[in-house]
């Protein structure tokens, strides 16, 4: 991704997933990159970084998403990404079983 604006480097959390702009008036799928952080130095709160290719969304300038987590919302999310992976993968090896 050209021009990013988070920083992607050997810590970056995840590179590359399938993203998502959406609008009122469009829709566009693009590579992305998300990422998890927090100041070396008396962090405060956990920072979650999504942003998107801009070469490949038109409808939106260059931009990154951030939200600021106090440690207990980001045990939250963590609580909620891992149920509802787990709650994927059970309907994958379902959906597996039944072939």
């Amino acid at each position: 991704m050209p021009d990013r604006l988070i920083r992607v480097n050997a810590y970056t959390t995840l590179e590359l997933v399938d993203g998502r702009a959406r609008g009122h008036e469009f829709e566009t799928d693009a590579p992305g990159v998300v990422n998890v952080t927090a100041p070396r130095e008396d962090p405060e709160q956990v920072t979650l970084e999504v942003e998107l290719d801009n070469t490949a969304v038109d409808d939106l300038a260059a931009h990154a998403d951030e939200i600021d987590l106090s440690p207990a919302q980001a045990r939250t999310l963590a609580e909620a990404l891992e149920s509802t992976a787990d709650r994927v993968e059970a309907a994958k090896s379902a959906d597996d079983d039944s072939l």
